[in-house]
């Protein structure tokens, strides 16, 4: 069990050593030290250029500031997982709504020519079938965000069936297809010009991670402590494929931490959102003992 005054105090001290540092250096990169500025959230926990916020993102003044070149997230899928402090069991109006909100959010604290990858389900059949991808990225471009493209990831580790629909007959079979989306959206303009134009990926990452479709496992409940965490592969593709050196990599629902670890493993700034703060506490024991293991 986590101590929260010790919690408390140790961010307490963070805060006040950096409340005097500009939000940009001389390359106009977002400066390390003064990201917390940034927020009207708490800050949970602040480690190099990793930082840890604890607050929820359908607060439009959670962030002040457009900061984010990345944004890489996989929100609640509406599958009624027992998270600590979502409601995963809304009806789907509900939950289109809720999708809109943190998504405004998003693109409210995005920069211009911001790259957004969105980990969302193909479709949904629980509660009746649902075409979730579809529906979200029409959401999204409704609010501004451009479509670019979109990675269909292979998981590999779908394996078990639980419904059939109508077995051996075709009076009514279900259709599941063991993949989902990663949505490639962007702010005004596609083309990066901004930033430390510094790409550290190898020809056969680029050539290989430029194909649309990504085959890795999902990843263990059990291992990282969390009901729904995401690969590290997912970020870490998306991190050196879609951003350069330095830039600012934002997950707002940041779970069990695993963007802004690795953002932060491949010289980038991690900037997390966490509306639970037991989750805020799982991120933060990963990433002090897995910090650039990559």
């Amino acid at each position: 069990m986590f101590n929260t005054l010790e919690v408390k105090k140790t961010v307490f001290e963070q805060e006040r050593t950096i409340k005097n540092h500009i939000i940009f250096d001389e390359r106009q990169q977002l400066n390390i030290a003064s990201c917390p500025a940034l927020s009207n959230a708490p800050l949970y926990f602040a480690e190099n250029n990793v930082f840890l916020f604890n607050g929820d993102v359908l607060s439009e003044n959670t962030f002040t500031n457009e900061f984010a070149d990345l944004i890489v997230t996989s929100p609640p899928y509406n599958v009624d997982i027992k998270y600590n402090s979502n409601n995963d069991d809304l009806s789907y109006e509900e939950y289109l709504d809720f999708t809109r909100k943190w998504i405004a959010n998003c693109y409210k604290w995005a920069k211009d020519q911001c790259r957004f990858l969105l980990n969302i389900p193909l479709d949904k059949n629980k509660g009746g079938q649902r075409s979730v991808g579809a529906d979200i990225t029409v959401i999204a471009q409704k609010i501004g965000w451009k479509y670019h493209s979109t990675i269909v990831w292979n998981e590999g580790n779908i394996s078990r069936r639980t419904a059939w629909g109508s077995w051996l007959s075709a009076s009514s079979p279900f259709v599941i297809a063991p993949v989902e989306l990663i949505v490639v959206l962007y702010k005004n303009d596609w083309k990066k010009i901004s930033g430390t134009k510094i790409s550290d990926i190898s020809k056969q990452e680029f050539m290989d991670w430029t194909n649309g479709l990504w085959t890795f496992n999902g990843e263990s409940k059990k291992r990282i402590g969390h009901p729904a965490p995401f690969p590290i592969q997912l970020p870490y593709r998306a991190i050196k494929l879609f951003s350069y050196t330095r830039d600012v990599v934002f997950d707002p629902f940041s779970g069990s931490g695993t963007t802004i670890l690795t953002a932060a493993n491949n010289d980038r700034v991690g900037v997390g959102l966490e509306i639970d703060q037991k989750y805020c506490e799982v991120a933060r024991k990963r990433i002090l003992s897995e910090r650039s293991i990559i």
